[in-house]
């Protein structure tokens, strides 16, 4: 019972084609926390676009099916599984499955999406386990099958600990366990809990959040404090839980005309990222755009999901942004500060959880 990497036309990925243009991300209500060998995940869930099959999924969770469970499944740069099999006593045996759920594509299977695994041939057969996509799988994953239906989003620096995971040796053994990540193994030992990254999940309570609370206050302009030249227009809708910022640069001479901007190259000037908040720490789905002509339709541009962002604020003036763009090997961290520094008092206000 696994999934299977069959190559299908791109279908259905998120388009941002400005920053002014605001796709809002499915709305976020259930959340739960896989808790791992290697860390702790955070991981919503999408109530309205997947429910049923969030309910399939929480009801293996509220009925314990998910403790001892362990991930069975890696292929990096592709996805881990588990939800399958739990080591209990010494013994590895199924989860017990309850009915198959109804499939509920539409959802595009991004990096750090959870998403349903099935039988082959059979769209509607999910019943316990689960992937999380380690890269941009829509093009392979939204229609094969039926698509397969994403109900969930790893948030915060969750997707640190599913990288390590799938940064751990693969053994192949005795199919359903011909990819399986194993912690510190020799090859001969016999096979425990010690070498199995074994899982639990269960839900969270909503916390109760205390300290600096993110706001539309914060709508400005902030720049990096190391690098002349570089900055990010924050925009914040609290209605929706949503935080969308702009990520611009620029050089100090204008590029020859012949070059087309990519990714990491001289012609790249923006990218954009949105995504949820709570607290004081919004996690977020970097965006690029290649191609397009300023004031033209054509050629016509196309944006697509190509790293993650994590934006913590300390306070109404200062921030720090942590980025992974895997497409180009970029990674690291930029302490921000706002550029108007005097124009904070809204942001203060509504930032104070008791402020009336």
């Amino acid at each position: 019972m696994h999934i299977t990497r069959t190559l299908t036309p791109i279908a259905g990925t998120l388009i941002c084609l400005t920053f002014a243009m605001l796709c809002s991300g499915p709305a976020l209500a259930t959340s739960v926390i896989l808790k791992t060998d290697l860390g702790d995940v955070n991981i919503e869930l999408f109530d309205e676009e997947a429910p049923e099959t969030v309910a399939n999924f929480m009801n293996y969770v509220n009925d314990g099916d998910f403790d001892n469970t362990f991930i069975h499944r890696s292929d990096p740069g592709f996805v881990i599984q588990g939800g399958g099999f739990k080591y209990v006593d010494g013994a590895v045996v199924p989860v017990p499955t309850d009915p198959a759920v109804v499939n509920e594509p539409g959802i595009s299977n991004l990096r750090g999406t959870i998403a349903m695994a099935k039988l082959s041939g059979n769209p509607d057969s999910a019943t316990s386990q689960w992937f999380i996509n380690l890269a941009d799988n829509s093009g392979i994953l939204d229609n094969d099958n039926g698509g397969f239906t994403v109900f969930g989003q790893v948030t915060g620096a969750g997707m640190e600990v599913i990288d390590a995971i799938a940064a751990l040796e693969v053994f192949v053994l005795s199919p359903p366990f011909a990819e399986l990540p194993l912690i510190d193994y020799n090859g001969e030992d016999t096979i425990t809990d010690e070498f199995l990254v074994m899982t639990d999940i269960t839900e969270t309570e909503d916390p109760e959040i205390e300290g600096f609370l993110i706001n539309p206050g914060l709508n400005d302009v902030w720049y990096d404090i190391n690098t002349n030249g570089q900055g990010f227009y924050i925009v914040v809708f609290p209605e929706i839980e949503v935080v969308s910022v702009a990520w611009f640069t620029f050089d100090t001479e204008r590029p020859d005309d012949s070059v087309n901007a990519f990714l990491g190259g001289p012609g790249q000037r923006w990218l954009t990222a949105q995504g949820n908040f709570a607290g004081n720490i919004a996690s977020l789905d970097i965006y690029s755009t290649e191609g397009g002509v300023f004031d033209s339709s054509e050629p016509v541009p196309v944006t697509t999901q190509d790293g993650t962002m994590v934006v913590e604020f300390t306070d109404c003036k200062a921030g720090i942004v942590t980025y992974d763009i895997p497409s180009v090997g970029l990674q690291g961290e930029i302490v921000i500060q706002r550029v108007a520094l005097d124009n904070v008092a809204l942001c203060e206000v509504l930032a104070d959880p008791v402020a009336e």
